[in-house]
């Protein structure tokens, strides 16, 4: 009897080893789910991952403490995309911001006058110049005061990486000056010889345009001399990265 009785207990004892073969078979599981869970930074994945853990260490409650973790979800590279010109969006309104404040700052005489406006749109900054604060009646040359006043903007322009465009606009009284051959020429002289002077005060060329529009934008009626007077003007623009 005392022979059989021993034979039981090695028997027993013998297949204590399939416990530790079965955690072990578990945990090697719970390892390859880890491993491609975090293959790929995905909400379902993770899923997955918290439901292994949750069977090889305890049930349910270790899932529901794996839970706890901050979920991370990718984010489809279009919504990255629209976020970062969003922000570059803002740091370039900030940055025009800062520009319209200082050429309002060092026109001050001219614009508490009347003679200049600066405006901000979402084309970008315009410094509006009447054209008898630069040229002479009907010609294109720059007079020696304009030409101390542009140069002191082109300063300030001049380590800008905006575009900028230059406009000039007449009224719709015909040219008396022979040298040009309607108000449409006289406009687009006008705007490139303040370009030209940009360009030779530190403006790098490819950020320059000019554009001749003549009389077919007025912003005030031709009917009156205040009206004419306020339609002859230039118009120099710094383009925002949307209007560049």
């Amino acid at each position: 009897m005392a022979r059989r009785k021993r034979y039981e207990q090695d028997t027993e004892n013998h297949e204590r080893w399939l416990i530790s073969y079965a955690d072990f078979i578990t945990l090697l599981f719970a390892f390859f789910v880890v491993m491609y869970a975090v293959s790929v930074v995905n909400i379902g994945k993770y899923t997955v991952l918290s439901e292994a853990l949750g069977d090889a260490f305890g049930g349910r409650g270790a899932a529901n403490r794996t839970n706890t973790m901050v979920e991370v979800d990718a984010l489809p590279l279009s919504n990255i995309l629209a976020h970062k010109r969003a922000e570059e969006a803002k740091r370039d309104r900030a940055r025009l911001d800062l520009l319209a404040k200082k050429l309002d700052s060092i026109l001050k005489p001219l614009v508490n006058s009347g003679k200049v406006r600066v405006t901000q749109t979402a084309r970008g900054v315009t410094l509006e110049i009447n054209a008898s604060v630069l040229f002479d009646e009907g010609d294109a040359a720059l007079t020696p005061p304009a030409q101390e006043t542009l140069r002191t903007v082109a300063d300030l322009l001049k380590d800008d990486p905006h575009g900028i465009e230059v406009e000039g606009f007449t009224d719709n009284t015909p040219i008396g000056n022979p040298a040009f051959a309607s108000n449409w020429e006289l406009s687009a002289v006008r705007a490139t010889t303040v370009v030209r002077l940009f360009a030779a005060n530190g403006v790098a060329e490819e950020r320059l345009a000019a554009v001749g529009r003549g009389a077919n934008r007025p912003i005030a009626s031709n009917l009156d001399p205040i009206g004419r007077a306020r339609n002859r003007r230039v118009a120099v623009t710094i383009l925002s990265g949307a209007g560049a």
